[in-house]
């Protein structure tokens, strides 16, 4: 019998560093199948509010699937190593 997922609990399983970076990791996390949802909020402009168990920036998913989700971010953070963004300073040379 597969398991209830409505009874299977939350896990953080990565901190990005920053919103968007979360946000690209649960895209992938999503094509891979896994459901990982953002903040609750449908408020663009997002105020942290106390008692709140995770921040945007925190990748979470539910339980059974946190070790398929961990190779899959390590993978993807393994193949991003070395690459640098282009910051404004480094266009106008």
């Amino acid at each position: 019998m597969p398991p209830d997922s409505r009874r299977d609990k939350t896990v953080v399983i990565h901190s990005a560093g920053s919103n968007t970076e979360a946000m690209v990791i649960r895209g992938l996390l999503e094509s891979a199948g896994i459901a990982s949802p953002g903040s609750s909020t449908t408020d663009p402009f997002p105020m942290a509010e106390a008692g709140d168990d995770f921040h945007s920036s925190d990748v979470i998913v539910l339980e059974s699937q946190a070790d398929k989700a961990r190779k899959i971010i390590a993978e993807y953070l393994k193949s991003n190593e070395g690459i640098e963004l282009e910051t404004p300073e480094d266009s106008q040379s």
